[in-house]
């Protein structure tokens, strides 16, 4: 299994110590525009396998703006793309959708020249649209292009879930909790499913209070941007797991239920858009679309996702083109 992540900055370097920790990797290529900077990462990373007890080898690789080369990523099984401009505070990731997109459709175009059978998987805000813009260029079969949004937010919801779930006096962590967050990767716009969300088995909604219940599922929300706030840009260690996370059910064809972005053809009543679902993952990429039976305020909340990714694309313009 060799595995490109495409930019070196906190996300990207994160996924690139994350896969070579868990060990299921032969080769991480890890690539940036700016010179030195993934290869000083990587060295860094590989400076560790003695401590951490693993195998994997990590190179970096510059690729120049005005010279692309990535050569070094040739054979590629999966590529995660990370590029573009983070969120600083007061930002919106839908903010991102003019610059990010010219960089993401250089970079996949790219990559697909040397590992033209590769899976993808964006990571690069506004995932949503950037994963449809993804699909479209390339024109690649959907199962091999994925957003990572849902697993991140999902994670992000059980944290919160189990913060509240201590405060009233029950001993949770958030490898207690299931929870799955769907809809677009976006503060107004992701659902977090509290009619799915347990603890150890029992429903969260046994447990808390209306009030404790929606305080969890607000603070899930906006869990991108209080991180964004605190840290003067966005966050890194969660995203960067999540995707190393979906690289590893791909490589290891573990078929994980995991929500991810996808482009649905009819599953819940919609077409032509990606935005995120409960996915099978395995081998092939998304191997099956799991549609949940939502019902009533969640039915709605997922439909006004769906609209709002259908406007954020309506804004690619001439990069669809």
């Amino acid at each position: 299994m060799k595995v490109t992540v495409v930019g070196a900055g906190n996300v990207g370097a994160t996924v690139a110590n994350v896969l070579a920790v868990k060990n299921f990797c032969s080769e991480v290529v890890l690539i940036d525009i700016k010179e030195g900077v993934s290869e000083g990462k990587a060295m860094d990373i590989m400076q560790t396998a003695h401590m951490l007890n693993f195998d994997t080898t990590v190179v970096g690789a510059t690729s120049p703006v005005d010279a692309p080369d990535y050569s070094a990523t040739a054979g590629s099984d999966v590529v995660v793309v990370t590029s573009g401009m983070p969120r600083k505070p007061g930002m919106s990731r839908e903010d991102l959708i003019g610059v990010n997109a010219k960089i993401v459709k250089g970079v996949v175009d790219q990559a697909l020249k040397h590992s033209p059978n590769a899976i993808f998987i964006i990571i690069s805000n506004p995932m949503d649209a950037m994963t449809y813009l993804t699909l479209k260029d390339s024109k690649l079969p959907r199962n091999r292009v994925l957003g990572q949004g849902g697993m991140l937010d999902s994670s992000r919801f059980r944290y919160f879930l189990s913060k509240a779930l201590q405060k009233a006096g029950y001993p949770a962590t958030p490898t207690d909790i299931d929870g799955t967050v769907i809809g677009g990767h976006s503060d107004k716009t992701m659902v977090p499913l509290v009619s799915l969300a347990t603890y150890r088995g029992i429903p969260i909604t046994q447990l808390l209070s209306k009030e404790e219940v929606d305080d969890a599922v607000a603070q899930t929300k906006v869990g991108g941007a209080t991180l964004t706030k605190l840290l003067g840009t966005s966050a890194w260690y969660a995203p960067g797991a999540a995707a190393a996370a979906m690289v590893e059910a791909i490589a290891l064809d573990a078929k994980k239920l995991i929500p991810c972005c996808v482009a649905l053809d009819g599953e819940y009543g919609e077409k032509d858009l990606c935005i995120g679902v409960p996915v099978i993952l395995g081998k092939n990429g998304m191997e099956k679309i799991v549609e949940y039976k939502l019902e009533g305020d969640e039915k709605a909340k997922f439909a006004e996702s769906v609209a709002a990714a259908r406007d954020t694309n309506s804004k690619l313009g001439d990069a669809l083109k």
